[in-house]
């Protein structure tokens, strides 16, 4: 996990590392992709909830920075800026599945959920396994909020402007998911 708040020297960096991508300087685009790719892509894969397309919404995120750097506000976070794409991406990916299941369910089409093969389980710790089959059980609202928050490192008043949300309602939601996880994790599978 990272820790919350940002140090002066660090919020320094970051208005010197925008500025710098303002002007399409390439190496700054590289300083960014190294320090947020891994959380970027664990974000996605966990408010995605399966594998496929993780990839190509994650290199997505990266095009539109490299697309729109140049239009970035000076005091732009770009964690939070990156993971606001990532989570649209996410999200609209998810309404065209809804959209493309229900003309499969119309067709009567629908395949049989798939279950974790063998490869799958033996991938993570059981530990591991419980807390993402937990995550993966929250509702999305209470899901991304919790990733942010408490595995991103985002300020909760950050994650409220992302998601436009009043700060207590993503308080709220913060503690409503936290206590879902608590509840799914003692009672297990």
């Amino acid at each position: 996990m990272h820790c919350t708040g940002v140090s002066a020297l660090e919020s320094l960096a970051e208005l010197e590392l925008v500025a710098r991508l303002r002007t399409g300087d390439g190496a700054a685009f590289d300083e960014v992709y190294r320090r947020h790719h891994v959380r970027v892509h664990g974000f996605v894969a966990r408010m995605q909830g399966r594998r496929d397309g993780v990839d190509d919404i994650v290199q997505e995120t990266w095009l539109r920075l490299a697309r729109h750097a140049a239009q970035l506000r000076p005091d732009t976070r770009l964690g939070a800026w990156l993971f606001t794409v990532a989570r649209n991406l996410v999200l609209g990916r998810q309404r065209w599945r809804l959209l493309d299941a229900d003309r499969l369910m119309s067709l009567s089409a629908l395949p049989a959920p798939s279950t974790p093969t063998p490869f799958d389980l033996s991938q993570a710790s059981e530990t591991e396994r419980r807390v993402e089959l937990a995550l993966q059980t929250l509702p999305v609202k209470y899901r991304e909020v919790l990733l942010l928050v408490a595995i991103e490192g985002l300020e909760p008043s950050e994650v409220a402007a992302m998601l436009d949300l009043k700060p207590e309602a993503t308080r709220q939601r913060l503690a409503r998911a936290r206590a879902m996880m608590q509840t799914l994790l003692e009672d297990g599978p």
